[in-house]
């Protein structure tokens, strides 16, 4: 899923803390002017009041800035102003261009607030038209989303022209960029089930030092299911699907709600017969299954399918044949937004697989690569998606003491584990018997 891996890798840039300029882009650092000082051009003076703008990038809203423009005497008539970014030429993981993360309201000698759309070379903030006057004030709005922290210091330009396109002022706007709180929409959640059947969530934080966040619980009776799997990406904004298996085989599907306070709606029936598969993990937006004699199947959702038609009613299209000799493993986690996998044999090394082929073939894996030993010191392992905020495919593993253990990695490359060092994310978890 493309824009699941974009979701992700978007995260990745906000930890990185390095300026367009690394990006690709022309912006450079600007050394702020002291607050308050005005700076003079031919035509007319520039003073942004408060100095540089302090934009905090992600849940924490928008901030004002005010630039009080000071005209040469003698203009009448109806004058113009822009603001104007360093031209960008970066591109952000997600696909998106420019100045895509922020959102600007504008205002002109204090009235009310409006959308200033941008010009279309996306470096370009437009000001409503206003009178000349010898004293102008331009407030402008800032809403920066959690991206915008790669920016950095930018310099700008405030350009004032009059009726006929001369420019009568002009001066520097400065914004600094820093990293504040991932949007619920960009982070993920850990969900837990206790021994007494209640659903748990964890958001995560989008940090390093306590990439979870306190326990909200999502409610109880979940104990009548043996197997829980997530469905695609799942946010702390209450998004993303799961399914659940009861103890007759009847697989029902629980679909993101949209509201983190109760995430998922009430639950629809798939169909029965699931109690032939002994293992159900997740594939990028779709299901595996291993049976009872070790075969794996695959189960695609309608949407995730390429190709045109009419999109099928039903949750999945028919299974597909993907390999046998799965009975080798203990555990087999597939990566709910992404086609990859992991497998701990009886020995306890991990093995990774990674999805070739289309539908046609099923989407056989290729050879397994060898992870490493000494993983059957884990009760459970899962995929956690994104916790810290970078975007990588985090794995947990939680040990036989009941301690959470997180391993980052950016990619699991044929076996290569990018970063084999875990780190002690919690304790006590050993209250619950299942973690998605």
């Amino acid at each position: 899923m493309a824009h699941v891996r974009a979701a992700l890798a978007i995260a990745t840039v906000l930890a990185v803390g390095v300026t367009p300029a690394v990006l690709g882009g022309t912006a450079t650092a600007a050394v702020p002017p002291a607050a308050g000082t005005a700076t003079t051009s031919t035509t007319g003076t520039v003073v942004q009041e408060g100095g540089p703008l302090v934009v905090t990038s992600g849940e924490e809203g928008a901030v004002t800035t005010r630039i009080t423009v000071t005209l040469p005497t003698g203009h009448t008539g109806p004058v113009k102003a822009r603001l104007l970014l360093p031209k960008p030429t970066w591109q952000w993981p997600d696909g998106s261009e420019g100045y895509d993360p922020l959102t600007p309201t504008c205002a002109v000698n204090g009235g009310a607030f409006s959308s200033c759309p941008w010009n279309i070379l996306g470096n370009e903030v437009v000001f409503p038209a206003t009178e000349a006057a010898t004293t102008i004030t331009y407030d402008i709005r800032v809403d920066a989303d959690s991206r915008a922290a790669v920016m950095g210091t930018l310099a700008a330009t405030l350009e004032v022209t009059d009726e006929a396109g001369a420019v009568i002022g002009s001066g520097p706007v400065v914004f600094r960029f820093v990293s504040g709180t991932v949007e619920a929409s960009r982070r993920t959640t850990v969900l837990a089930r206790d021994k007494a059947g209640v659903l748990w969530q964890y958001p995560s934080s989008g940090r390093d030092d306590k990439p979870l966040r306190a326990r909200q619980r999502i409610g109880g009776g979940w104990n009548i299911y043996t197997s829980i799997t997530t469905l695609g990406w799942r946010t702390a904004a209450g998004q993303g699907d799961l399914v659940a298996r009861d103890k007759a085989g009847v697989l029902w599907h629980y679909e993101g709600s949209g509201n983190p306070a109760a995430p998922f709606k009430p639950r629809v029936r798939v169909g029965g017969g699931w109690n032939t598969y002994t293992a159900i993990t997740a594939r990028a937006g779709g299901l595996v299954a291993r049976d009872k004699e070790g075969v794996l199947w695959k189960y695609t959702r309608p949407f995730a399918e390429p190709g045109g038609g009419e999109v099928s009613t039903d949750l999945f299209w028919p299974r597909q044949r993907m390999g046998h000799g799965w009975n080798a493993y203990n555990v087999i986690e597939g990566q709910g937004y992404d086609d990859d996998a992991v497998a701990r044999d009886a020995s306890g090394v991990l093995w990774s697989y990674r999805m070739e082929g289309d539908s046609s073939t099923g989407g056989a894996y290729s050879p397994r690569g060898r992870v490493g030993g000494g993983w059957n010191v884990y009760k459970s392992l899962t995929w956690a998606q994104n916790l810290n905020g970078r975007g990588q495919d985090d794995l947990l593993a939680l040990d036989k003491n009941g301690r959470l253990w997180l391993y980052e990695s950016s990619s699991w490359n044929y076996g290569q584990l990018p970063s084999s060092i875990r780190k002690e994310i919690g304790w006590g978890w050993d209250i619950y018997d299942e973690i998605l």
